[in-house]
């Protein structure tokens, strides 16, 4: 691929499975599974601008200029573009960066977004975040005629997250760039950014990050996955920083919450390489305690009154449920038994009563073994 010539790049959103919160501290895990909605990023070139970045929620388009310091603008709007784009500057950011170090010029570019993560600009839960990231990161290294490796996709889109937010696990980066089910452990944010500003993003791209791990998993042997979305939106980042604000008075629930978690993870890990899909169902439904725990000594609000009523609905049908991710909103996820059709038709028509919209959402197919 050379610069100049238009490309796309997809990277698909996540759920998470188990080891919300807890993946939060370096070397915790997690599981997480790529879903089949994506965004598509598509990068061109522009006319007299340095970048122009459009979006589905932003279709007129954003002009910003290159400084020594990274995207500034847009020219005529005030000096930033607007929140909703963060991601998608940092992600430009950090390719600059990487290409500078290499001795090549950026070109003036035009960043195109469309996203299937959003109705009609509220989002489902689904890490849009994440997964724009991964695609920015990619097309814009593609369009420069750089073809990045997995692990190098996850890294630059983790120092651009990073960035912006160091709370951030990077699990959704890491579900967007592998696919399929993955294990999880987060890096060290802060050990990853000092890598970057010491030695550049070069560096951090070939030395080993401290508490990071990546694996593919095995599938359910006979479990269907159910998303039921809330309507109510959720702030990831907003739940994350009201934990770190009731630690004190909840420090010795969540070290029992991590501890739990951690152990929650390990369990349904064995149970998915086993094939023992009764087990994943007892670990789910024992997250689920582990978070309404965690909940109560904390006060974060995980659990809204559909939230709660989208695990009771799964629980009366004999399936398993929980939030997935941050809670507060945004989608929970139940498992059935893929045979038992009667239950599934069920358990949406109990969300449909209760306010909660079923989405038609699957697993995304594995991408590759993670380097």
């Amino acid at each position: 691929m050379t610069a100049g010539t238009a490309i796309t790049r997809r990277a698909p959103g996540k759920l998470f499975v188990v080891g919300e919160y807890a993946v939060l501290e370096p070397g915790h895990p997690a599981i997480l599974v790529a879903v089949d909605r994506h965004v598509d990023v598509t990068v061109s070139a522009a006319d007299g601008a340095e970048v122009v970045i459009e979006s589905d929620l932003f279709p007129r388009g954003v002009r910003l200029r290159r400084g020594d310091g990274g995207l500034t603008g847009p020219d005529a709007d005030g000096p930033r573009a607007p929140d909703r784009l963060g991601p998608v500057v940092s992600a430009i950011d950090v390719v600059d960066e990487l290409l500078a170090e290499r001795g090549r010029r950026a070109s003036p570019i035009r960043v195109s977004i469309t996203s299937r993560l959003h109705r009609g600009g509220t989002k489902f839960g689904l890490g849009s975040s994440g997964a724009v990231t991964v695609a920015t990161v990619t097309a814009v290294a593609a369009y420069h005629g750089m073809e990045l490796s997995p692990d190098d996709r996850f890294r630059l889109a983790l120092l651009a997250t990073a960035r912006r937010d160091p709370r951030s696990s990077g699990g959704d980066l890491a579900a967007s760039v592998w696919g399929g089910w993955v294990a999880y452990r987060a890096p060290d944010r802060a050990a990853v950014l000092a890598m970057a500003r010491r030695g550049g993003v070069e560096h951090a791209l070939r030395e080993p990050w401290p508490g990071f791990a990546v694996r593919r998993l095995p599938p359910p042997r006979g479990l269907a996955l159910e998303v039921g979305w809330t309507g109510e939106p959720a702030s990831t980042s907003s739940l994350a920083g009201r934990l770190e604000t009731g630690e004190r008075r909840g420090s010795a629930a969540r070290r029992d919450f991590v501890r739990r978690s951690d152990a929650c993870v390990d369990a349904s890990i064995r149970a998915l390489e086993r094939g023992d899909d009764d087990e994943l169902l007892h670990r789910i439904r024992g997250a689920r305690r582990m978070l309404a725990d965690l909940d109560d000594a904390v006060r974060l609000g995980v659990f809204t009154a559909r939230l709660t009523a989208l695990c009771d609905a799964a629980e009366a049908v004999g399936g398993a449920a929980k939030p997935s991710g941050a809670g507060g909103g945004d989608c929970g996820i139940a498992f059935l038994d893929a045979a038992a059709a009667p239950e599934a038709s069920r358990l949406r028509e109990r969300w449909a009563a209760a306010g909660v919209l079923p989405l038609p959402i699957h697993i995304q197919p594995t991408k590759g073994s993670p380097a």
